[in-house]
């Protein structure tokens, strides 16, 4: 190994370091933080929110690191890839601190000492989100992409706390003795910051698989609900057009507010006229969807003058309304459900494009 090689992986293994310290630091940030909380220490909790200073510091001086270690080495690859991940991973990072804070600076303002019950899901959420964290920082400091990638898939436990913690805090604010309107707000957003600290372990891990393999993020595949009357016509439509339109950006669905029980024969014919798979399709009521557990990023009503009050959207989901007029329905004879259809195959072409290249950009596929 030549002096310049030598040089520079002393370098990335100092970069290496610092970040595994400061991911300890952060840690502890939020272990400290949590108790305190339920500790009802507000010493503590000062100490935490002073403490978040000098980790600041770190992670402006390992930027600055950053950006000499470029100057010097001029890296290309491996260690190119290194340090701009590091760029990323220090934001990550400092973040994960201020969540700290932030539950350190809502700690001092509870006015009651927390339920029990909300403090054990405290102390679960916060043991889970801290052990996926040091995973994640050891995938970062072992170099170990598939530790990485398994640690990412512990997200989705930590997003299912967040709900049940959600719910908990519902039942608090209802019950014989309810909890303080003010503390409820400050435990949601403790909750909150707790998910946050997860989603940031999650950024981390993604970088260390692209410091290692050079394999960036995947473009992400929306979850997108076409909703009509009966899940019988222009849902099935649009969503026949998003698949041959738009393959891999998307997984589509189409639902009805109201399920009938069949897809009328003469809107099939006209998919399959126009080269739309219609195989196997079949009317689905929304109410037979986990639209909590398995949320679409978008649900788009193609009947919104229909009264849905049964039906509670999820807060998750963005809802868009495009209104194409009545649906084909069971009174309408075939020339005018084919003119119908036609017309909301113009409609739809559009929207539908315009729809994908928000979420995926104009390169969608």
């Amino acid at each position: 190994m030549s002096h310049y090689e030598r040089r520079l992986q002393a370098d990335l293994d100092a970069i290496h370091a610092e970040v595994a310290a400061i991911g300890g630091l952060v840690e502890h940030a939020v272990m400290r933080a949590v108790r305190c909380l339920l500790d009802g220490d507000p010493d503590e909790a000062a100490e935490v929110i002073l403490d978040d200073l000098p980790i600041n510091r770190r992670v402006r001086a390992l930027d600055a690191r950053c950006h000499a270690f470029v100057a010097r080495h001029l890296p290309a690859a491996g260690p190119l890839r290194t340090v701009s991940s590091v760029l990323r991973i220090n934001i990550a990072l400092e973040r994960i601190g201020d969540y700290a804070t932030t539950i350190a600076r809502e700690a001092v303002k509870l006015q009651a000492p927390v339920p029990d019950h909300i403090a054990r899901h405290l102390r679960s959420m916060d043991e889970r989100t801290r052990h996926m964290l040091r995973q994640a920082i050891q995938a970062w400091t072992d170099e170990n992409p598939d530790l990485a990638r398994g640690t990412m898939a512990m997200a989705d436990g930590i997003d299912l706390s967040l709900d049940n913690g959600f719910q908990d805090l519902l039942a608090a604010g209802s019950g014989p003795d309810p909890v303080p309107l003010h503390d409820l707000f400050a435990l949601l957003i403790v909750f909150n910051r707790l998910e946050r600290v997860s989603d940031q372990a999650k950024n981390l891990c993604e970088e260390t698989v692209f410091a290692t393999t050079g394999q960036a993020k995947a473009p992400k595949v929306y979850r997108i609900l076409f909703v009509d009357e009966h899940g019988d016509g222009f849902s099935q439509l649009a969503r026949a057009m998003a698949i041959r339109a738009f393959p891999e950006s998307g997984h589509y669905e189409a639902a009805g507010w109201d399920a009938a029980a069949i897809v009328d024969p003469v809107v099939r014919d006209f998919m399959e006229a126009r080269g739309l798979d219609a195989e196997g399709i079949q009317p689905v009521g929304i109410q037979q969807l986990d639209l909590e557990g398995r949320p679409f990023h978008v649900i788009v009503d193609l009947a919104p003058e229909y009264c849905r009050r049964t039906v509670e959207l999820p807060f998750r989901s963005v809802c868009l309304r495009w209104d194409l007029g009545p649906g084909p329905g069971p009174g309408d004879d075939p020339e005018t459900v084919a003119r119908k259809l036609e017309y909301a195959t113009r409609e739809l072409s559009g929207r539908i494009t315009s729809l994908i290249e928000r979420l995926r950009g104009p390169d969608a596929r």
